[in-house]
């Protein structure tokens, strides 16, 4: 789904304001003026008891109302417009070729860019099992839209309060577990052209008994959203996708002309779905199946890897799904019963079950061979083969002769995922109040997700080979694979980037007249019959399971005996015992090699923690001169690992409010986060990467001040010149993966400073400035194989961890292996501004004749000034500020009008243009692109809503999001979602007092 406006009850907690956020955290009745809301809530970030502006710790409150009022039916697309959240993964970012493997269909929270494994997603301030196999990763989407009552978004560090992860901050979801009455809700919808279609229907019931001391609740969520492909969208077809490639008119680096320009009619050089062929082996095609020459196009230096025009495969072809087909339903349980004043005992119970499908790329190959004798092999070809070209290639005369093709195999089954997630969490606890000084809570949780992920179109390449060498059975006169006739018979494939060895004995059939084998004719799009199809390719199976036990317990209070002038002592003081388990089980063939792509090995691993906590408050001063309230607390967290040993976290924060119309507030912290499953365990894997070498001679300036010495060293060595190298890319470079079990934890320092404003002479208005930042060191960090071939030369010295992971054949020069694993190497570093104004207008409590209703205004945005990343100790600093989700300056901006049984809203959202290219590029490469493309577009969507009572206990509501069709930038699905206008209708019943 497409990015969703904050709406009406948008809020800020103010850590440091009055009673004005009470209204905006409920979705209710504002205040009247003059009224005073100290109702006690628990607050993200302390597990102190708490008035809104009793902590210091700035935090973020979403309401129930602004969520459906956004129409939205994917909570992490909403919560993209929430600054601090804006890098998050919806599902534009985890479908098709845009995602990862067993991504499809999840939706995980990125908090201040840092990265989803340093954002802690709790549910009502407990953890939540992760949905992403080795990680802590939580699926947001398992969460039921209807039975959020708030979200929470505090940031900066806080794992003394919540433990580890909470590296960036927290997003808690508060859900309504108090419920009375019945609701029911339904919504749909649908984007431009009518795709993607999406459905919400949702249930929710509750009831108190035993003379009001308990109370049993539930809710039941079916959401549905559909598939968008790439097919879709007319600005990404064939001819009409714009790509940023090398500029062709600018062969010789003409500083004044753009090395990097958007053409259109892109295809990836040398490839085709029918086929291309190459008859003198020299890695280019020249015929066609049919025998015409084939059109290379023109050629877009350098790497080989695009051409324009001619008989290529269009680049737009392999773009695949820009949103995953979604199912989901979730129900939720919760109970609760006063047993006495001193205990109340309570329960939930959580199954969200979620089928997601989405298709991605081909399979493909470079350089098959072909000989002769083939018959599947069109006359025209076979005439055209070079006699004598084999013995002459090899300079073996027993060498047969051959041809070479290179294919883009879509007729064969388009790669995708299917993927099935069980997630069952159940909660049990009890809490009270021991006396009107001391509480105490005690709880337990357990969390579980199975995941089932179907590789639809993987390809046994032992099989595929097999059938490739296609013989003539003499007794038949029918085309036979060869192994069919020759058990001993080894397919000829001297180049094939995925040919299988089948010296290694291992094999998915057993050659000779039984094996199955069916011959396979690729000479020509559509031509393969059904029988070798089905021989080839196959669906695998992955399962995992995620574990997660929590057993917490604290008591927390307030100590009389210590008194100050603004009151009594707080305190927090308590204990936890969590275990972290997931296990993942990967097909046989994918074991042992011998399908398409990568080696997957099961990974297995575990981690225990046991901590102790405790946080304390003081508040000095309340409601003297100068000194409305004047407090400081701090918190203080003891882990023990059983992975990295022992670590320490802290936080401290001081709020003071001089006056009423004025709070000041600060927090300095320590956080950590212990490396997860997935960077301690993984098995070592096969992987396969393609790699622009940052040292081909057109890319010397597009690094760091080192790359071009550091390349010249390096070429040099193996006998190059640097001024002429041009590697081969147009492969796939095979790679290994793994995780580090000797990783430690990393550490991040964090601070806040704030303002909150609220004048008297402005009744409703709040003004609310916080100052943040956050610094990571030791940070752990797993380089894509890009990254390794580019920070190798952009560090001071070729001397340093990213040169270790790279091999380089000593002939070519080119990357030929490459590792990677996670380091503690990185640093990262953001700073920013974030900032809040809201402010109402009510007619009913300004005494005016004229009775216009409510106008509510809510302004939020953030200034971003700081985002860097040091790959390694010593190396130099990467400015990602202004980079793709990290632009300088976002806010979204909401004025609704509510009289009588109508509101009517309208919402802004925009972030500044971001660069496309990194600062690096540019330093090196001023004439990299031109000035109108070396930015991204900025994002600026209009969104509309019209809500009408019709009576008391029914709503029905229209909307339309990004009103303008805001369109994606070029060669992207940024910064705006493909989906485009999106336009959506619903309605809502209550019944038995329900709110």
């Amino acid at each position: 789904m497409m990015n969703r406006k904050l709406r009406v009850s948008i809020g800020l907690i103010l850590a440091s304001g009055l009673s004005a956020a009470a209204w905006a955290q409920s979705g209710g009745t504002p205040p009247e003026a003059g009224d005073t809301v100290l109702e006690e809530i628990v607050v993200t970030g302390t597990r102190l008891k708490s008035t809104e502006f009793e902590t210091p710790n700035p935090t973020f409150s979403i309401s129930s109302q602004s969520i459906e009022l956004s129409g939205a039916v994917n909570m992490t697309s909403f919560l993209t417009d929430v600054p601090a959240l804006v890098g998050s993964f919806d599902t534009t970012q985890t479908t098709g070729a845009a995602g990862f493997i067993g991504s499809t269909g999840l939706n995980l929270l990125n908090l201040r860019n840092l990265g989803i494994e340093r954002t802690l997603v709790l549910v009502d301030g407990r953890r939540h099992v992760a949905a992403l196999p080795e990680s802590a990763a939580v699926d947001v989407n398992s969460i039921p839209i209807d039975l959020v009552e708030r979200i929470d978004v505090a940031t900066g560090g806080i794992s003394a309060v919540y433990g580890a992860d909470a590296v960036s901050g927290v997003v808690n979801f508060i859900m309504k577990k108090d419920f009375e009455g019945m609701t029911a809700r339904a919504q749909y919808g649908s984007g431009t052209g009518g795709e993607p279609k999406d459905v919400l229907a949702a249930l929710t019931a509750g009831m108190n008994f035993a003379d009001g001391r308990g109370n049993i609740s539930g809710a039941i969520e079916y959401t549905h959203e559909g598939r968008l492909s790439a097919s879709d969208r007319k600005y990404l077809s064939r001819e009409r996708y714009r790509r940023m490639v090398q500029n062709p008119d600018d062969p010789g680096d003409d500083p004044t002309v753009p090395d990097v320009v958007p053409l259109t009619d892109i295809r990836y050089f040398g490839t085709s779905r029918e086929g291309g062929i190459d008859i003198d082996i020299d890695g280019v095609p020249d015929i066609r199946p049919t025998g015409e020459p084939y059109d290379n196009g023109s050629f877009i230096p350098p790497g080989g890897s695009f051409a324009r025009g001619g008989d290529s495969t269009y680049v737009a072809d392999y773009i695949g799904d820009l949103v995953a087909r979604s199912d989901r339903t979730v129900a939720n349980v919760f109970a609760h019963y006063d047993v006495s004043d001193a205990a109340t005992v309570f329960a939930e119970f959580k199954f969200a079950h979620s089928k997601s499908l989405s298709y991605a790329q081909p399979t493909f190959d470079y350089y098959m061979a072909f000989t002769p004798d083939n018959p599947f092999m069109p006359g025209a070809v076979r005439d055209a083969i070079i006699p004598g070209i084999g013995a002459a290639v090899f300079e073996d005369p027993s060498v047969p002769d051959f041809a070479l093709m290179v294919r883009d195999n879509f007729d064969l089954g388009v790669r995708g995922e299917r993927n099935k997630r069980d997630t069952i969490r159940s909660v049990v606890g009890v809490q009270g109040d021991v006396n009107e000084h001391l509480r105490y809570e005690v709880s337990y949780v357990y969390g579980e997700t199975k995941v089932k992920s179907l590789a639809l179109n993987n390809r046994y390449n032992d099989r595929f080979f097999a059938a490739l060498d296609v013989v003539t059975n003499p007794a038949t006169g029918q085309p036979t694979c060869r192994s069919n006739l020759d058990a001993a018979a080894l397919p000829f494939q001297p180049f094939a980037d995925q040919a299988y060895d089948y010296s290694s004995g291992v094999l998915s059939f057993t050659p000779g007249a039984n094996s199955g084998c069916a011959p396979l004719n690729l000479f020509g799009e559509g031509v393969a019959s059904r029988a070798a199809i089905d021989w080839v390719m196959l669906d695998s199976l992955t399962r995992s399971k995620l574990t997660q036990h929590v057993v917490n317990g604290y008591i927390s209070g307030d100590i009389p005996q210590l008194m100050l002038p603004g009151g009594p002592v707080e305190f927090v003081l308590g204990g936890e015992w969590r275990r972290e388990a997931s296990h993942t089980e990967t097909p046989l063939e994918d074991q042992l090699g011998l399908t398409f792509g990568n080696v997957i090995l099961p990974t297995r691993g575990h981690f225990d923690v046991k901590e102790g906590f405790g946080e304390l408050r003081f508040t000095i001063f309340r409601d003297r001169p100068f000194a409305k309230l004047l407090q400081v607390n701090g918190a203080l967290r003891v882990s023990d690992y059983s992975t990295v040993g022992s670590t320490t976290t802290w936080n401290s924060g001081m709020t003071w409010a001089p006056v009423e119309d004025v709070s000041f507030r600060g927090t300095l912290s320590q956080s950590v986060r212990a490396p997860n499953i997935g960077e301690l365990f993984s098995p070592q894997s096969q992987t396969f990467e393609f790699i622009e070498d940052p040292c081909a001679a057109g890319r010397l300036d597009n690094g760091s001040q080192y790359r071009a010495a550091n390349c010249t060293a390096l070429l040099a060595a193996l006998g190059l010149d640097p001024d002429t190298f041009a590697p081969n890319e147009g492969v796939n470079i095979p790679g290994l993966q793994t995780g580090n079990a000797t990783l430690k934890e990393e550490t991040a320092r964090s601070w806040t400073l704030g303002v909150v404003l609220r004048p008297r002479f402005a009744s409703n208005l709040t003004i609310a400035v916080d100052a943040y930042s956050i610094r990571i060191r030791d940070a752990i960090s797993t380089a894509e194989a890009q990254d390794v071939a580019n920070n190798c030369v952009d560090q001071p010295t070729l001397d340093n961890i990213f040169c270790d992971q790279l091999t380089r054949d000593s002939a070519s020069g080119g990357i030929v292996d490459f590792r990677l694993r996670p380091e503690n190497v990185a640093a990262f570093r953001t700073r920013g501004i974030d900032f809040n104004i809201k402010y109402l207008v009510d007619s009913a409590t300004m005494g005016t004749q004229t009775d216009f209703g409510r106008l509510q205004f809510s302004l939020v945005g953030n200034k971003l000034t700081r985002l860097t990343f040091i790959p390694t100790p010593g190396a130099d600093l990467i400015n990602d500020k202004n980079s793709r989700y990290a632009p300088k300056t976002q806010f979204s901006f909401d004025l609704t009008w509510m009289k009588g049984s109508v509101i009517v809203n309208y919402g802004m959202n925009y972030f500044s243009k971001t660069r496309r290219y990194s600062l690096e590029v540019l330093a090196g490469d001023p004439d990299n692109a031109s000035p109108e493309n070396i930015y991204y577009n900025r994002r600026l969507t209009h969104d509309l809503q019209l809500a009408i009572d019709l009576r008391d206990s029914v709503r029905v509501y229209a909307g339309v999001n990004n009103l303008t069709n805001q369109k994606p930038d070029l060669s992207t699905i940024y910064p705006v979602s493909p989906v485009g206008r999106y336009i959506y209708l619903g309605a809502k019943a209550r019944f038995g007092g329900a709110k």
